[in-house]
């Protein structure tokens, strides 16, 4: 996907707005009142960094990123370069270690959760806020059923694995995370997106599948699209995983 960096912005912006309720579930299950640092892998343009700022005020909150470029639109922190897979952190600093639509991107997701664990003190959290899966996804009316295995099909030629969420668990285990709570967002409708995130939803659609579809067959998705959320008509549900772990106390990167 080749949108700049504020383009980007706006896309993780979005992606927040979509799984607010189930971090408002997550943040509840930390011990944010207590936590001294709190690290969120992959932080991209900080569109987290200032909303976990004011969940935890007595913390500091840091941010890593691959993407220097993404890391230059961060506001109210101070975030570093970095990888996933080599965090900058010392061992056991961290009282909360996160990410959020981060490990679909990465070829060996198991490998950074090792690493979260690794800079996540004893007794400290790890979570993965939000993993997509989009083997389950749901489009109505039926015309639009496409649209989603379009976009599958383009986060796999980008080397995304569109199948995540439900691999989650897995991940986890791999990683020598011994007990884990995994769930899914829940899915509730009270009406159409707004003009703007509807816009924003079919700017990535257009740069994702520009490539692929005829310009002509990917504005008659679009039309349909309107016109099914206008007429009340539209479902789409793509289900949306997390993973909540305990680090334990008994070895550097050894999981409860």
């Amino acid at each position: 996907m080749s949108l700049t960096p504020a383009g980007w912005h706006a896309r993780f912006q979005e992606q927040a707005r979509w799984t607010a309720e189930l971090r408002r579930y997550l943040y509840a299950r930390c011990p944010m009142a207590r936590a001294k640092w709190i690290l969120e892998v992959g932080c991209g343009t900080g569109a987290l960094l200032g909303e976990l700022s004011a969940a935890a005020p007595q913390a500091r909150v840091c941010g890593v990123d691959l993407l220097t470029d993404r890391l230059k639109l961060v506001r109210g922190a101070a975030p570093c370069a970095g990888s996933a897979l080599r965090l900058p952190f010392p061992s056991a600093s961290m009282d909360i270690t996160l990410c959020h639509f981060l490990l679909l991107w990465l070829d060996d997701p198991a490998a950074a959760l090792k690493e979260m664990g690794r800079v996540t003190r004893p007794g400290g959290v790890v979570m993965a806020l939000a993993e997509p899966d989009y083997g389950g996804r749901i489009d109505y009316p039926e015309s639009l059923v496409k649209l989603g295995r379009l976009q599958a099909d383009s986060l796999r030629a980008q080397g995304a694995n569109p199948l995540m969420g439900r691999m989650l668990a897995a991940s986890f285990a791999r990683a020598g995370f011994q007990k884990v709570e995994t769930g899914l967002l829940g899915g509730q409708w009270s009406g159409p997106p707004s003009v703007e995130s509807w816009q924003s939803e079919w700017t990535v659609l257009a740069e994702d599948l520009g490539g692929q579809v005829p310009a002509a067959e990917l504005d008659e998705l679009c039309a349909m699209d309107r016109a099914a959320w206008q007429h009340g008509e539209r479902i789409l549900f793509i289900p949306t995983f997390y993973a909540f772990a305990v680090v334990d106390d008994d070895h550097n990167g050894g999981m409860l």
